[in-house]
């Protein structure tokens, strides 16, 4: 049977946040190893229980798995525990695997779990003498692992469709109750998410990280990009829209905001726990000052969309691309492959070996961030309505937008034109 007598029995397991697609791998890693005679073994709840030395969960068959490619979640559930904690850890992982028959792993998950999966493998090959043999398949409806910019990671484009139909429906709700909806979108380091769905959804803006790359994040500067919005809708008569933000926002932050902001959590050396601070109550309350300061009411309503983006059924693309992965997967295993992640590239299988996608210091793959310079992020912002570059020559819209508030042209010049290049950001 050549290399692929080698196998003993195939582990799968799901690390990290959920991604719609997640079955659609394990449908296909298992149909794809029956067609050759190797046993797939399912393990619940990630590298948990391995830690713990022990294997839990089910065999899994063409019968078991035939209908849950369509199905999102994780029929094998997932979490976040860390093996290359200690050692023990790790050593407790391999030896589970070992006596389970498992002499390879195919693992699903982001950059956390392909680096856990790396390092198991490693340490059973480098500090125990076993054949442990390794495969991750990326996900995250976050898009940001470092892949092509056209390749997308799955999860994603289902996500994002999902996104884009909740946000139409909080748009007809912004125009039929005339207010206005900030939205904060998942995103925790780039801003594709939010991107995608602001487009998709046609929402009034959207930002993200990106647009301040090189730069800090300033709060008031927020705030007075989402005034002046508000400003240039109210000029066509409409007091409502939708302002969708990327949460990478608030991980990206000046440090000098954070440290001003109040009742919120700080660890034992001072510093902000950014997991427990409400990012859209902040914004809601300043934004609503600034308005009130220049004489407008407005009804602001905040929405976080997020969880129900992660285990949504995949739609048809998610689907084939992650029986596509799942079959790779097995493919390399097959072919004698080790310690890769498998990406899809220009229709072709590309195995990625872990040390060219993993910084071994961090643990972490590079962000692929968002590209402003791309046609794709160009037409988006075309479409939003904000204040651009181009309004700093227009006075008469200066002067109509100086209007609705309490501020003269003058006025509404020196507080919002560094926005337009007029004048230095003030803060």
């Amino acid at each position: 049977m050549g290399i692929q007598s080698s196998i003993g029995r195939i582990g799968i397991l799901v690390g990290g946040g959920p991604a719609p697609g997640i079955n659609g791998v394990i449908h296909s890693v298992t149909n794809q190893a029956y067609q050759h005679g190797l046993e797939v073994f399912g393990i619940f709840d990630g590298f948990k229980h391995l830690i713990e030395g022990k294997v839990v969960g089910e065999t899994l068959t063409p019968q078991s798995v035939a209908f849950i490619h369509q199905e999102g979640g994780s029929i094998l559930h997932t979490a976040r525990a860390n093996p290359t904690t200690s050692e023990k850890a790790m050593e407790n992982c391999v030896q589970a695997l070992v006596d389970a028959g498992i002499n390879c792993l195919v693992s699903i998950g982001g950059d956390d779990t392909a680096f856990s999966a790396s390092s198991v493998a490693r340490y059973a090959q480098e500090s125990m003498g076993i054949s442990l043999r390794s495969v991750h398949v990326p996900k995250t409806i976050d898009n940001d692992l470092p892949l092509p910019e056209d390749i997308p990671t799955f999860g994603f484009e289902t996500a994002r469709d999902l996104g884009a139909q909740l946000v139409m429906n909080l748009k007809r709700d912004a125009r039929t109750s005339q207010h206005w909806f900030l939205v904060l979108s998942m995103g925790r380091k780039a801003g594709h998410l939010a991107l995608g769905i602001g487009n998709s959804s046609a929402a009034t803006i959207t930002l993200i990280p990106e647009e301040w790359t090189g730069r800090e994040i300033r709060l008031q500067e927020i705030v007075d990009i989402l005034t002046c919005s508000i400003l240039l809708r109210l000029l066509d008569c409409k007091p409502y829209g939708v302002a969708l933000l990327a949460e990478g926002i608030l991980e990206n932050l000046s440090h000098e905001d954070l440290q001003s902001l109040e009742n919120v959590e700080r660890d034992e050396h001072g510093h902000i726990r950014l997991a427990e601070v409400n990012f859209m109550d902040i914004l809601k309350q300043e934004l609503e000052c600034e308005l009130d300061r220049l004489g407008i009411s407005l009804r602001l309503v905040k929405y976080v969309l997020g969880y129900e983006l992660r285990c949504a059924n995949p739609g048809a693309y998610d689907v084939e691309y992650t029986r596509i992965l799942g079959e790779a997967a097995v493919r390399f295993l097959l072919e004698g492959g080790t310690n890769a992640i498998i990406t899809l590239q220009s229709h072709q299988v590309v195995p990625i070996p872990y040390e060219q996608m993993i910084d071994p210091g961090t643990g972490r793959t590079e962000v692929r961030m968002v590209n402003t310079n791309a046609y794709r992020y160009q037409s988006a912002y075309k479409f939003m309505t904000r204040l651009k570059p181009e309004a700093a020559g227009d006075e008469e819209l200066l002067k109509r937008l100086a209007e609705l508030t309490n501020l003269d042209v003058g006025a509404f010049k020196v507080r919002y034109g560094y926005l337009i290049g007029i004048n230095q950001r003030p803060f």
